[in-house]
């Protein structure tokens, strides 16, 4: 789907020709698509074939006169996915005074753009469009980063008592996250180092000066990253131990209760077998039997309410 956008007096306003200072959207593209946008400004079909490859890594790359800069961006899963956040591929194309998005699917920073949530994003600039989407990018790592903190917490809250692995497979999940989460991040920022080197006389002071916040608020959001996967690994190490010791104390307490029953099953049996016995003529034989088993057990008991047992 391709959907054309420049900015107005009205603000970002939805066009139906493309024209120069306009920025070109396009989703999931379709054979025909990518070919009329490489009839249209002449650029390799790789540029619009990358992005749509969920593996593809962030860098720069120019050829034909075409720059292409795909840059990794978080994206929130649906409620019932496994995994809640992953990252998608969005590749920028700067071409012709034109600027192309590509991307697999609609991804979260591009719908921020388009709700309006970004202040001065004007599409005949194109550096700057590109400098706001690196940074509202940067700034949505950091937000699904308090996210999975979150997250975490409450997993954390269900594990005290937890004696299955459900909570620590949710765990996993968000630790999952994290690693797509820094993986994109470091890419993200070797991009951006490489954006910045060949762009940097081009930029006006104000420019630069956003360049270099959103290379610090990439920098804090790797930090986090790394913070939050160290404590999510040694929570779930330590809660794997609570589960397991949760998982001992109840097998001890059976293996007590048991022992404790098999002392009367003991005597009853003894005094059962088919030979002479003490007090077998006896009319109090089996209170006596009883008493016997009753005595036992509670020695039992006593023994291993002393070393804490029970």
């Amino acid at each position: 789907m391709i959907t054309i956008y420049k900015t107005t007096a009205e603000g970002l306003e939805q066009i139906n020709e493309y024209e120069s200072g306009c920025w070109i959207h396009v989703v999931s593209p379709r054979l025909e698509e990518v070919e009329q946008l490489v009839s249209w400004f002449n650029i390799p079909s790789d540029f619009l074939t990358d992005p749509l490859d969920v593996d593809e890594r962030a860098r720069v790359e120019r050829e034909e006169g075409s720059t292409l800069i795909l840059l990794r961006t978080p994206k929130r899963e649906a409620p019932d996915a496994d995994i809640p956040f992953t990252t998608l591929p969005v590749g920028i194309i700067l071409t012709q005074n034109v600027m192309i998005t590509v991307s697999l699917t609609e991804v979260d920073v591009i719908r921020e753009v388009l709700g309006g949530r970004t202040k001065n994003f004007s599409t005949p600039n194109r550096t700057g469009c590109i400098l706001t989407l690196f940074l509202r990018t940067a700034l949505l790592f950091m937000r699904y980063l308090k996210e999975i903190n979150r997250m975490s917490n409450e997993v954390e809250k269900n594990l005290h008592k937890a004696l299955k692995n459900e909570q620590l497979i949710k765990l996993l999940n968000l630790e999952k996250s994290l690693v797509f989460f820094i993986t994109s991040l470091r890419s993200n920022a070797l991009m951006m180092e490489k954006f910045n080197t060949i762009e940097y006389n081009k930029m006006t002071e104000d420019e630069r000066d956003i360049m270099e916040e959103v290379m610090i608020e990439n920098k804090q959001a790797i930090e986090m990253t790394n913070i939050y996967t160290t404590i999510l690994s040694g929570m779930m190490d330590a809660f794997a131990s609570v589960i397991s010791n949760n998982l001992n104390v109840v097998m001890k307490l059976l293996t007590t209760v048991t022992i404790i029953l098999m002392i009367p099953t003991l005597v009853a049996s003894v005094y059962g077998m088919n030979v002479e016995l003490p007090y077998q003529h006896s009319p109090y034989a089996f209170l006596i039997t009883m008493a016997i088993s009753g005595v036992l057990a509670a020695i039992g008991i006593l023994i291993f309410w002393r070393k804490e047992f029970f």
